[in-house]
């Protein structure tokens, strides 16, 4: 299979990287890439451009992961969000035609108010993030046999700058710096070779629709970093626990967590990790 990967922030280049070690090839399309046999550079906002790209690779599936992650960003430039978000899933998806595609979308399209919304609940998006995911997510959903996979937080080893809420944590911990973290918003974290796997998996299963992807633990920013810090070995005082509307994650919603009502043979061997065997995990990657 040829697979077209818009997007090569953290997650993007994670899932390129699984999606090739299957056996299948991967171009992986973003703003900054560097041409190459496996990079495009991509302007998804110029509808030639995504045009071009997928005349010149023909893939037989595509993979949306584009656009800004930072929702204090987003919740600050609300067009440009939609723009990216929406805009790039438009532009893409009139030059995919009938092209399977799977768009990686966010807990963020809920309010906050459940704490483990599954798929056949409404979703009320809780800030700018949300809203841009949510009609992104809409113009994929229109054309048959698509796929919409929303994710919880995902989390990993921080890679060339892109970092997460548990790569910060340990470093910041490491360093013995004091570490902030809101004890009012929850999530359900999940690891990011996790999601590769998913993506991977769901590439060759057919399945449409829409499909959560959270962690088995529902945890509390503040109780995840003293978890962080136990594995580490640092000083759990540094961990400091305050309310969310203090925080970077004043524009979160209290609940960023998802659960699945939905059974997909393809991933019943692929359980998502819990927190302390992906710590575990990461601890011996990062040691490696």
């Amino acid at each position: 299979m040829d697979v077209l990967v818009a997007g090569a922030g953290f997650l993007g280049c994670a899932l390129a990287e699984r999606v090739a070690a299957g056996g299948d090839r991967v171009v992986l399309a973003s703003r900054g890439a560097v041409a190459a046999a496996d990079r495009r550079r991509l302007d998804i906002g110029d509808r030639a451009a995504c045009r071009q790209v997928v005349r010149d690779v023909r893939p037989d599936a595509l993979v949306l992961v584009h656009g800004p992650s930072d929702v204090t960003w987003c919740e600050r430039h609300p067009e440009e969000a939609t723009a990216v978000h929406a805009g790039g899933a438009a532009n893409l998806g009139r030059a995919a035609g009938a092209i399977p595609t799977l768009l990686i979308s966010t807990d963020n399209v809920f309010a906050g108010d459940q704490a483990r919304p599954v798929e056949t609940d409404r979703a009320r998006p809780a800030n700018a993030y949300g809203a841009a995911k949510r009609a992104a997510e809409e113009i994929v959903l229109a054309a048959p046999g698509a796929l919409v996979l929303r994710c919880s937080l995902v989390y990993g080893l921080a890679a060339a700058g892109r970092s997460n809420f548990f790569a910060d944590t340990a470093a910041a911990l490491e360093r013995g710096d004091v570490v902030r973290a809101p004890h009012d918003q929850w999530t359900t974290p999940v690891l990011v070779d996790d999601v590769a796997a998913w993506v991977a998996a769901l590439l060759h299963a057919g399945t449409a629709g829409v499909l959560h992807l959270g962690g088995p633990e529902r945890l509390s920013r503040s109780d995840w970093a003293r978890l962080i810090a136990a594995r580490l070995g640092a000083d759990p005082a540094l961990v400091v626990p305050v309310a969310r509307a203090t925080t970077r994650y004043a524009c979160r919603p209290e609940n960023t967590c998802l659960a699945s009502g939905r059974r997909v043979a393809a991933l019943d061997g692929l359980p998502p990790r819990g927190v302390h065997a992906a710590m575990a995990y990461l601890h011996a990657a990062r040691a490696a």
